[in-house]
């Protein structure tokens, strides 16, 4: 049951096709912020969806707010990091499709707790792909923009790029690719199991509530009458709304499910356009705009670890544009937009969907 991706040139997007209808998808990290979004829109699609994750990382979550839980077929409660869990989960599961999402993603979590982010970022991967069962045919693990070594250099990076890494967060999803690329050449595709990975950048929507991100901080601070704070104003980087990405994990599946899949488990960049790579105090400034009645007062104190962060980041995503058809669907504007729109709205859950299908175009 091979999927057709169809390129929808007039909005620069992918159409992602129907026929998830009844496919088994194994999700790790469903309870997370990207992941309760893909969860979402893959059930929404008819597919068959287990999630496999710890407890939601913050609250309030997106998990609860839009009842993610009743968007699966099954749940599994289960740290990536427990090898024997996850093999138990998979095994299971039968899934058709994986998509590994769970993940440490917090940079200032991984200075206080490096050895946790290697654990989640690392292991769990390795123990993800080292458990598939014979039923997974395609499996997409989404890693991270700041895998690359030269980030600093002023250019978009491409997928050819050297990997590395100076914190540890960034290290960790470096090694986490190395993973992917041990398992795909020398265990994975001689079992036909293609794995390709996906490395985006800085995503915003509806539904993140994690601590040192900048929207949830700032909807934060509107809440409690307080200023913003701002710890790395001039750090750029290559903001997208978070179903841009998503519609390229989806459409990188779909290519991987196909008669030619074999020629897709690679790596691939899923950015926005050059344009939207901003720095945090023009998104600070963007975002209190666009809140209603005015948003909170916007404050820089220095944070003496910001200098351990990567100051530039820009990815090039000229393959995926190529290749997969793939584009964002909407710009920085109309995804700032949608980010507030959910966030003073009275019913999350609708309108994740109705995000969803305005994206679509359904």
């Amino acid at each position: 049951m091979p999927i057709a991706v169809t390129a929808r040139p007039e909005r620069g997007g992918v159409t992602v096709p129907p026929n998830w209808q009844g496919r088994r998808v194994l999700l790790t990290g469903h309870t997370g912020f990207k992941g309760a979004w893909l969860a979402l829109w893959l059930a929404s699609l008819g597919a068959r969806v287990t999630g496999l994750s710890g407890p939601p990382p913050s609250t309030p979550s997106l998990y609860e707010q839009a009842d993610v839980g009743a968007a699966c077929e099954a749940e599994i409660a289960c740290d990536v990091r427990d090898g024997d869990g996850v093999a138990a989960a998979l095994a299971s599961a039968q899934p058709e499709v994986v998509f590994h999402l769970a993940a440490q993603a917090i940079v200032r979590r991984a200075l206080a707790d490096p050895v946790e982010t290697w654990g989640v970022n690392v292991v769990g991967t390795a123990n993800v792909l080292t458990a598939l069962p014979d039923s997974v045919r395609a499996v997409v693990v989404v890693t991270s923009d700041k895998c690359y070594r030269d980030i600093e250099s002023g250019r978009a990076m491409v997928e050819d790029d050297p990997l590395g890494g100076k914190d540890p967060y960034s290290a960790s999803k470096a090694a986490q690719e190395l993973v992917v690329r041990a398992h795909r050449e020398t265990l994975l595709r001689e079992r036909g199991v293609l794995v390709a990975s996906a490395r985006a950048g800085n995503v915003i929507g509806g539904g993140d509530w994690a601590a040192d991100r900048l929207v949830p901080d700032l909807v934060r601070a509107a809440a409690a009458g307080e200023p913003v704070v701002l710890r790395n104003p001039d750090a750029v980087r290559p903001w997208q709304h978070v179903l841009n990405p998503l519609s390229g994990y989806l459409a990188l599946a779909a290519r991987l499910l196909g008669p030619d899949g074999a020629d897709f488990d690679e790596a691939w960049n899923f950015g926005p356009d050059a344009d939207d790579a901003k720095p945090v105090r023009w998104m600070a400034e963007r975002l209190r705009d666009r809140w209603p009645g005015g948003g909170p007062e916007v404050r820089v104190e220095p944070d003496p670890d910001a200098g351990k962060e990567s100051v530039l980041l820009r990815l090039d995503s000229s393959k995926a544009r190529e290749r997969l058809g793939w584009a964002p669907v909407w710009d920085l504007a109309e995804g700032l937009d949608a980010t507030v729109e959910w966030y003073v709205a009275s019913d999350p859950r609708a309108l994740c969907h109705a995000q969803i299908a305005a994206f679509s175009g359904r």
